[in-house]
């Protein structure tokens, strides 16, 4: 089944590998507030680091008590760095069996160009209806938390 995709941009006054030391930074995690249905993260932790970073597991508490799990599967610091979400709890694990999310970045001067990707995989085509719904706020909550992080870098 085809999946659900959406990507999200801003410039950013951060270098490439700073976005990707602050993905590493799960104590930064809890930024992300969410968007209506969606929940903010209240929670991020290691559940394994690896030296190479590829395989690093990364568990996530929301603010709604729910939880999944991000896998890094793509460490490129200068360039792409790819998520994968998955173990989700309910109610999420009845609709939906993995999301990727790839971030990707291109210098622009002194700033960055990041685009944030997602794929949503539905459980299966009843479900697709209804993740198509969250992916709408998903993506919303996507630009909010993109605005977020260009505001932090401004003085």
């Amino acid at each position: 089944m085809k999946p659900i995709t959406f990507s999200c941009g801003a410039t950013l006054d951060f270098s490439p590998g700073d976005i990707s030391q602050q993905i590493l930074d799960v104590a930064k995690w809890s930024d992300f507030r969410g968007f209506a249905i969606i929940p903010g993260i209240k929670e991020a932790a290691f559940e394994v680091k690896t030296p190479q970073i590829i395989g690093s597991r990364i568990r996530v508490t929301n603010t709604d008590g729910s939880s999944h799990v991000e896998e890094i599967v793509e460490w490129q610091p200068g360039s792409r760095v790819t998520l994968h979400l998955k173990e989700f709890s309910a109610p999420l694990a009845r609709l939906a069996t993995a999301f990727e999310e790839t971030w990707m970045f291109q210098m622009m001067g002194s700033s960055t160009q990041v685009v944030r990707s997602f794929r949503l995989h539905a459980k299966s085509p009843l479900t697709r209806p209804v993740l198509w719904l969250i992916s709408f706020f998903l993506r919303k909550a996507i630009n909010w938390h993109l605005l977020q992080m260009r505001d932090m870098a401004s003085p």
